[in-house]
C-alpha cells in the first residue's frame, strides 16, 4: 500500500524519480536514487511494472515502486481503420484474416470427412454416413475451393498491407506525418505517438499523491510525465522543481517506424521548457541539448561512473569477485583482452573475433552472458567464432554486479570497446569506459567521437577506425607491447577520484540543493556501513 503525502518526509524534502523501465537493469537510476537518499532526501523511485501488479522494494533508504502501465493507446490508428482505399480486398485486421483462413480450412476438412464417412460405411466399417455422397458434395466442394482461394487472396492482401503500414513510410504516411508536424509543431506527438499518453495516465495519480518537492525525470519518455506533474503542482500553489536527466540524444536514436522519431522529438521539445535544471551524461550531449532546446544554461554533466564503495545491503549475500583468468583457463603470461557489454550488430563484437585470427596468442573474455535468455545476436557471434576456429580463445562469461566489474576485469591486459558510428555512440562516455578506467586497464576504443577524444587526451589507450579489423589489431598490439605506458595515465592526480559515482553524486546533490536552497544538507547521521569494492 502506498504511503500518503504526510508520511516518510525527511527534513530535506521528498524527491520522486521516474524511469520508463523496471529499474533493476538500470545502474544509473539505481545509483541516483540510493545516493540521493543517502544525502538526506526522501526518495521514491517509480518504474514500470513487468506485469499487471505493483511491486516495491528498497534501495538503501530509497523506495522503489513499479507501477503497471496498460497500453490501450499502443495500437496505431491505422490498425483500427478499414483498409480501403489502399488495399480494398484486404480484411479489416490480421485477426479477421486469420479467422477466415482457419474457417475455410475447417469447411474443406469437414467436407472431406463427410465424403470419407460414406466410403467407410459402404466398406462395412463402424459408424454411419455423414451425408457425403459424391453428387451431394459436388457443389459444396467447389464452393469451398473457390471460397478458400478468395480468402487466401484477401489474406495475402492483408499481410502485404500490414507490412507496408508497419513502418509508416509510404508516401501517404510521410505526407500525413509532415502535415501534423507543420500544423501542431511540438504538440504533434499527440497524433504521431499517442501511446505516450499511457505513461502519463499510469503514473500521474501516484506522483500527485506523494506531493513531491522535486521530480527527477530520467530520460525522454519520463520527461513529459514529470513536466506535467510539476505543472499540476505549480498550478495548485506548490513550487515543485523539475530535474531532467537526459540519458540519450533522441534525434540520434534508431526509429522503430516513420512516426516514432518525429513523435518523440516533439514530446521532448514540448516538455523540456518546464525543467528547472538539466543533467546529462557527457559534455558533447550537453552542448546538443542546450542548442536543440534553447536552454538558458548548459546542462550539468553527471558521468556514468562506477560505485567504489557499495552499501552493505548491496553486497550482502553476493559471491566474491570471480577470478577472471581462472574462468578463462589462462595464466598470467597469456595476453587477455576484456570486453564487457551486450552483443548486437552495432557494438562491433565481430571486429574483436576477427582480430583474433591475426593475433594467435591473444585470448578475449566476453563478459556478455545475461541471466536468463541470451542476446539474440549471441548465436551469430558463436557461429563466427566456430567458422574462424578461435573457439579455444573466446571465453563467454556471465555478468557480475555493477560494483564488481572493475575488480573482475582488472587481471586482463587491456579492455576493448569497438562501437560502430551511431549518433548516441558518438556522444557517450559509457559505464564500461569508467569501469575499465577504475580497473586501470589500457583501453582500445573505436574512433567514435567523445570516447576517442577522451582516450587521446589522457593517453590511457589507443584509438582505431571503427569496423576496421586490421587497424584494431594494430591498436591492440601497440597496447600489449607496452601496457604500462598507458596505465600511467591513471596516475594523474584526481582523475580516477573524479570518475566515481561518489563524486558524481555530490554534483547531483548540489543541483538539488541549488533548486531547494531552504533544504540544506543536515549533519550526516550515522553512516550506513559501506563495503570496499576493492577488497
Amino acid at each position: 500500500m502506498e504511503s500518503d503525502s504526510t508520511t516518510r518526509h525527511k527534513p530535506r524534502g521528498r524527491v520522486v524519480m521516474l524511469v520508463d523501465n523496471g529499474v533493476k537493469g538500470d545502474s544509473r537510476v539505481q545509483k541516483a536514487a540510493r545516493s540521493a537518499a543517502d544525502a538526506g532526501w526522501d526518495v521514491v523511485l517509480f518504474g514500470v511494472s513487468p506485469d499487471s501488479q505493483k511491486h516495491s522494494w528498497s534501495l538503501g533508504s530509497a523506495e522503489v515502486r513499479l507501477i503497471p502501465k496498460p497500453t490501450p493507446l499502443n495500437p496505431r490508428r491505422h490498425d483500427m481503420r478499414r483498409p480501403f482505399p489502399r488495399r480494398p480486398l484486404a480484411y479489416r485486421s490480421p485477426q479477421v484474416a486469420r479467422y477466415r483462413v482457419q474457417a475455410a480450412k475447417a469447411w474443406r476438412s469437414d467436407l472431406a470427412f463427410r465424403q470419407a464417412s460414406v466410403k467407410a460405411a459402404k466398406a462395412g466399417h463402424p459408424g454411419r454416413s455423414a451425408g457425403g455422397s459424391t453428387a451431394r458434395l459436388l457443389v459444396p466442394r467447389l464452393s469451398a475451393k473457390v471460397y478458400s482461394k478468395w480468402v487466401a487472396l484477401r489474406a495475402r492482401e492483408t499481410t502485404d498491407l500490414q507490412k507496408r503500414r508497419s513502418m509508416l513510410d509510404a508516401r501517404v504516411d510521410r505526407t500525413t506525418t509532415a502535415m501534423w508536424q507543420l500544423l501542431m509543431k511540438e504538440r504533434a506527438w499527440r497524433r504521431l505517438t499517442p501511446n505516450l499518453w499511457d505513461f502519463e495516465l499510469a503514473f500521474a495519480k501516484h506522483i500527485d499523491a506523494l506531493k513531491p518537492d522535486l521530480i527527477h525525470a530520467h530520460d525522454f519518455k519520463m520527461l513529459g510525465v514529470g513536466a506535467r506533474a510539476a505543472v499540476r503542482a505549480r498550478a495548485a500553489g506548490r513550487p515543485v522543481k523539475l530535474v531532467w536527466d537526459a540519458h540519450e540524444y533522441v534525434p540520434g536514436l534508431p526509429p522503430r517506424h516513420g512516426r516514432w522519431l518525429p513523435g518523440h522529438v516533439a514530446w521532448e521539445k514540448e516538455h523540456a521548457v518546464f525543467a528547472d535544471a538539466v543533467v546529462t551524461v557527457s559534455p558533447a550531449l550537453a552542448e546538443l541539448l542546450k542548442e536543440g532546446h534553447d536552454l538558458a544554461e548548459l546542462p550539468t554533466v553527471v558521468l556514468n561512473a562506477p560505485v567504489l564503495s557499495p552499501a552493505a545491503d548491496e553486497v550482502a549475500g553476493a559471491d566474491p569477485v570471480p577470478d577472471l583468468r581462472e574462468l578463462c583457463g589462462v595464466g598470467a603470461d597469456t595476453s587477455l583482452l576484456a570486453y564487457v557489454g551486450g552483443i548486437n550488430p552495432v557494438r562491433g563484437v565481430e571486429t574483436i573475433i576477427e582480430g583474433l585470427t591475426l593475433m594467435p596468442d591473444v585470448h578475449v573474455a566476453m563478459v556478455s552472458v545475461p541471466p536468463g535468455k541470451p542476446y539474440a545476436a549471441t548465436a551469430t557471434i558463436a557461429k563466427l567464432v566456430d567458422e574462424l576456429g578461435v573457439g579455444d580463445r573466446v571465453h563467454f562469461l556471465p555478468f557480475v554486479p555493477h560494483w564488481q566489474v572493475a575488480d573482475f576485469v582488472a587481471p586482463a591486459d587491456a579492455a576493448v570497446s569497438p562501437l560502430h558510428h551511431l549518433a548516441n555512440h558518438e556522444l557517450a562516455l559509457s559505464n564500461k569506459f569508467f569501469e575499465y578506467a577504475q580497473a586501470r586497464l589500457p583501453q582500445v576504443v573505436s574512433d567514435i567521437r567523445t570516447m576517442s577524444e577522451m582516450v587521446r587526451s589522457t593517453g590511457q589507450g589507443e584509438v582505431f577506425r571503427a569496423q576496421d579489423t586490421e587497424d584494431y589489431v594494430r591498436a591492440v598490439k601497440a597496447v600489449l607491447a607496452d601496457p604500462e605506458r598507458y596505465r600511467v595515465a591513471y596516475d594523474k592526480p584526481g582523475l580516477l577520484e573524479k570518475w566515481t559515482w561518489e563524486a558524481q553524486a555530490e554534483i547531483l546533490d548540489g543541483i538539488y540543493s541549488r533548486l531547494l536552497p531552504d533544504r540544506p544538507k543536515a549533519a550526516a547521521p550515522a553512516a550506513e556501513p559501506r563495503a570496499d569494492a576493492h577488497a
